[in-house]
């Protein structure tokens, strides 16, 4: 076929039209992904702006449930307050108050952004939308630019149907590409960076990151780790090692200064608001609701009321989670003492992969959090795609199972199928992230094209090679 013949060619070329290709294709799945949340929209809204009827039953019989929609009403947002600053947590209600809300400050100003003009659940998911869907398309062009084809895999992911809207976490995942993209650039011609310029900029857009969604900081180590390792030329030279691991350092410190930048205004105005977001976080409990192994491992220990328990499952997760994050680091220098090159997008990976096997939550639209990476390394098809079932076993039959449960209906594993897919998706996730964080600490590099070289003048009609290159050309 001749158009898919010069598309795939486009690919290999990162070319800018496969580049809007992609975009294109990218705004197709998110269209897709907004008309399946809409399906919870309207038709009617009460005096709140809360969609009816029957919100309640629709967000999980219909599976179109999604945060964005839900806290329209329960943290002021439809009030319009300005988030955090006269906020905080009530912990022996274990709730919110005074426009505080459980995300970093970055993600609570998009919300109060995109409330402003709304005065409906619908018209806050619509305009959120908007707003996300510019995060995505800017992700799905730089992503199709560093890695052709294998883009496709986030322009067309059915998660980006099932979760671009179901949270704010598309802000995040933007930022992470970014710096993905500015650092493979930067050092697609040495395999190291000689310019200061590239990680100051890394470092804003992992700092940005972190205050939409805290993930992306803790790429911050495997860059420095890189640096230190010999990534760090100015020049194109080859340095001490005080002056890498001094790059390195200050790679992280950078990263830091970023997000302390972000959050210290919050501070300042309200320390009380902007310290509830991490008090709701910590006090959240291990329940059906979090979809990890602490949960399910422990059963039925780990009934959300068993406080002793969830304590030191919290614990726990919080220790496991950070013992992994390290293996992963742990495990990218042992493949620099046979590459001689610290993997640092490997590890980037591999920590993610360890952050949602480990952590005390696992929300459904975590699953984008890994999206670049499916795309970024060279990670067989059949991963992608068993991943892929999981999440959606997990995602589909979790609502599903609430139906069953909020509306009174058998609601066992031998009596329905959408409790058995939660179990299907949840130890299916648990096995493949276990697999995955092997798969990424191997995994290679997508190749990052070099720069075009400069077409040579056309001589004059006149000029002494006009004879010469006239002839080539017949």
């Amino acid at each position: 076929m001749p158009f898919l013949s010069r598309v795939a060619s486009a690919a290999a070329r990162r070319a800018p039209i496969f580049v809007v290709v992609t975009t294109l294709l990218c705004g197709l799945t998110l269209a897709l992904g907004y008309a399946n949340k809409a399906r919870c929209i309207g038709p009617e809204y009460d005096a709140e702006g809360r969609s009816t009827p029957n919100y309640g039953v629709r967000i999980t019989r219909d599976v179109c449930y999604t945060d964005i929609q839900f806290l329209w009403l329960g943290r002021d947002v439809n009030e319009h307050v300005f988030p955090y600053v006269h906020g905080g947590y009530d912990a022996a209600r274990g709730e919110l108050y005074g426009g505080a809300v459980e995300y970093p400050v970055l993600t609570g100003l998009a919300i109060w952004v995109a409330a402003l003009p709304s005065d409906t659940d619908g018209a806050f998911l619509t305009i959120s939308a908007v707003l996300l869907s510019i995060a995505g398309l800017l992700s799905a062009a730089m992503l199709a630019w560093l890695a052709g084809l294998r883009s496709w895999w986030f322009a067309l992911a059915p998660p980006l149907v099932l979760y671009a809207f179901h949270n704010w976490d598309l802000f995040a995942v933007a930022c992470s590409v970014w710096a993905c993209w500015i650092l493979l650039r930067a050092a697609r011609e040495t395999g190291g960076i000689d310019r200061v310029r590239p990680l100051i900029v890394a470092a804003l857009a992992l700092g940005l990151g972190a205050g939409f969604k805290l993930y992306p900081a803790m790429f911050a180590l495997p860059v420095a780790c890189w640096l230190a390792a010999g990534a760090w030329r100015p020049g194109r030279a080859d340095v001490g090692r005080g002056r890498r691991v001094l790059a390195g350092a200050g790679f992280l410190v950078g990263t830091g200064a970023v997000f302390a930048l972000i959050n210290l205004p919050f501070l300042i105005a309200g320390w009380r608001g902007w310290w509830a977001s991490f008090q709701f976080q910590w006090s959240r409990p291990i329940d059906m609701t979090t979809n990890t192994l602490w949960f399910w491992l422990f059963r039925p220990y780990s009934n959300s009321g068993n406080e002793v328990v969830q304590d030191r499952l919290a614990l726990a997760a919080t220790i496991a989670t950070l013992l992994g994050l390290l293996l992963a680091v742990g495990v990218g220098w042992l493949r620099y003492r046979r590459d001689r090159v610290y993997p640092w997008l490997p590890v980037c990976a591999a920590m993610l992969a360890a952050y949602l096997l480990l952590n005390k939550v696992h929300s459904p639209q975590f699953v984008l959090w890994l999206l670049p990476f499916f795309v970024l390394l060279r990670v067989r098809a059949g991963w992608i795609l068993a991943y892929f079932v999981a999440d959606a076993a997990i995602g589909i039959g979790f609502f599903r199972w609430q139906y069953l449960i909020n509306s009174r209906l058998p609601d066992t594993t031998w009596d329905a199928f959408s409790p058995q897919a939660v179990l299907i998706g949840v130890w299916g996730r648990i096995a493949l992230l276990i697999a995955l964080f092997l798969v990424f600490s191997r995994a290679a590099v997508v190749e990052v094209p070099a720069p075009a070289p400069p077409r040579p003048a056309s001589p004059r009609p006149d000029g002494p090679g006009a004879a010469l290159d006239s002839a080539k050309g017949f």
